[in-house]
């Protein structure tokens, strides 16, 4: 695509920018991917993928691929000094969605998958292209590849190029503070120790992940290395010369790494680092999301520590509640500001409250505070014995599961979130998601997610629902992008619609054509209207 227009232009080829591609691309946008990376590889630092993200990732047809490639029936095993407590990852049970389980994944795996499908798409990432600015008047962004440098046209750029970004400082400045400590990531191949910690416990077995929590940080080892078998990443005070935030520092020694390792009391030694880096960490939110053709997404909008796994998901999330909007708005007869403005609406406090929680769980877990060191190193041990009991329970597991998998992100003070006149008395409200169920359409028993698996809004009829195939309703109904569905066994005349990220966006307590229209209008869909 050199060369060519791009309704979007897209800044970074992390897991991101790559779902928003897919995500607009899909809905009708035409798309461009710059990644001034020329090199495939780049250190997985997220391993885990919510259910949350799957279900809103199955309409884009990639989730077979992602699990194929992950692991849904992990175990992790705690290591509090002398004891030794599993986790059971398959055992969460989750009701209500086709994927009832955390999928341990590497990054870099969910970028190829990602990647794949853009390429299936006809969507080149062009990569070792770099931006190197951009103009609002005319919309011109200046990018460089291989020493020689063009202008191309964009209408919407989107700014998934991390912690750094360029594009930020054209939208919000960036607010929050650095952490004193940070991670250090490596490769590794290990073998049994033969030092203090031989007597400990057999090697370690690398068909589960291994958690140890010590005074001077947490420690996490996975056998889902990228050039070794074992990835260690742990926790440590930052260094006197560190990196760029959120990029990987100099090699780590391996006695400073195996330091690590002891100080957890993990029974093994390194044979072999083949990689190793520290990565600095921050705590930070962008004051805006959105100014004019401008947006943030991912680590561009929101930068934050790697506890609870959140970070590749919250930018997944974030893509994919933008990419459906630019789509839309970029055929729509003039830009619905109502809809573009609603990304930052919805999305910047989900991100706020998340960084807020992965603070305080970053506390807990690598503070060098006295009450953090004393916490993981005297109270976590001695309540050891209790966790066997507290992880049988299911329902404490799958809330919690549900709790970081963002199952319970409502939109309901969204502008897009609509009551037709007298609401439906039961089910789901304006901006809440909706649950996969088993209903009958056409006559088949189905998931409710099945009719939802493909791109576009869905407006779902109860039984006795009239006919939405009428002027001034009939034109819009023709557009490929709308999905109408008969749900013959949920009694009543209501109906709702889903928007493409799988949360409801108007309901009724009957069909009126004319409301229908007028919130197809608002996402930019429909006939040309003052609404839009």
């Amino acid at each position: 695509m050199s060369g060519s227009a791009a309704e979007i232009l897209v800044v970074g080829a992390g897991p991101t920018g790559l779902a928003l591609a897919l995500q607009a691309h899909d809905h009708g946008a035409r798309v461009r991917v710059i990644e001034r990376r020329a090199e495939l590889f780049r250190p997985s630092k997220a391993l885990l993928m919510h259910p949350r993200t799957l279900e809103l990732l199955r309409p884009l047809g990639v989730t077979d691929a992602l699990l194929a490639r992950g692991d849904t029936t992990a175990s992790a095993q705690l290591h509090l000094r002398s004891r030794v407590v599993t986790v059971h990852v398959e055992a969460l049970d989750l009701p209500g969605t086709a994927f009832p389980h955390l999928l341990v994944i590497r990054q870099a795996d969910v970028e190829a998958v990602f990647a794949q499908a853009l390429e299936a798409r006809g969507v080149s990432i062009e990569r070792g292209t770099e931006l190197r600015g951009f103009r609002l008047q005319p919309r011109r962004a200046v990018i460089r590849r291989e020493g020689v440098q063009e202008e191309i046209p964009y209408r919407y750029l989107v700014g998934c190029d991390g912690a750094a970004s360029m594009v930020r400082g054209r939208v919000g400045a960036w607010r929050g503070g650095d952490y004193a400590e940070e991670v250090v990531l490596a490769d590794l191949e290990l073998g049994p120790h033969l030092g203090p910690q031989a007597g400990v416990g057999d090697s370690l077995e690398p068909t589960v992940a291994h958690v140890a929590a010590a005074r001077s940080g947490v420690l996490f080892l996975f056998a889902r290395g990228e050039r070794a078998v074992w990835r260690m990443l742990a926790s440590r005070p930052a260094g006197r010369a560190p990196a760029a935030f959120g990029q990987p520092g100099a090699h780590v020694p391996r006695a400073e790494l195996q330091a690590l390792l002891d100080a957890a009391r993990l029974p093994a030694r390194i044979r072999t680092v083949v990689w190793s880096a520290p990565v600095r960490l921050q705590h930070r939110l962008a004051t805006h999301f959105r100014r004019g053709p401008f947006f943030l997404a991912g680590d561009a909008a929101h930068a934050h520590s790697p506890a609870g796994g959140q970070g590749m998901n919250l930018g997944i999330q974030d893509a994919l509640n933008l990419g459906w909007k630019l789509a839309f708005a970029q055929n729509a007869a003039r830009p619905p500001q109502l809809l573009l403005n609603s990304y930052e609406a919805e999305r910047r406090p989900v991100d706020q409250r998340v960084l807020r929680a992965t603070h305080v769980i970053f506390w807990a877990e690598a503070s060098r505070h006295p009450l953090a060191q004393f916490l993981r190193a005297v109270l976590v041990p001695i309540g050891a014995p209790v966790l066997p009991w507290l992880i049988r329970r299911r329902r404490l597991m799958a809330a919690g599961a549900r709790t970081l998998s963002q199952f319970g992100l409502r939109y309901r003070h969204s502008p897009l979130s609509v009551n037709g006149g007298l609401p439906a008395p039961t089910g789901p409200h304006p901006g809440d998601r909706l649950a996969d169920t088993e209903v009958t359409c056409a006559g088949v028993r189905v998931r409710l997610h099945n009719l939802l698996a493909r791109p576009g809004v869905h407006i779902l009829l109860q039984a006795a629902a009239a006919d939405p195939a009428i002027p001034p309703l009939t034109p819009a109904l023709t557009d490929a992008r709308i999905h109408v569905h008969r749900l013959t066994d949920r009694p009543g005349t209501g109906v709702l619609i889903v928007r493409p990220d799988g949360h409801v966006g108007f309901r009724a307590a009957s069909v009126d054509p004319l409301q229908l229209l007028g919130w197809l209008r608002l996402i930019g869909l429909g006939p040309s209207d003052p609404l839009g």
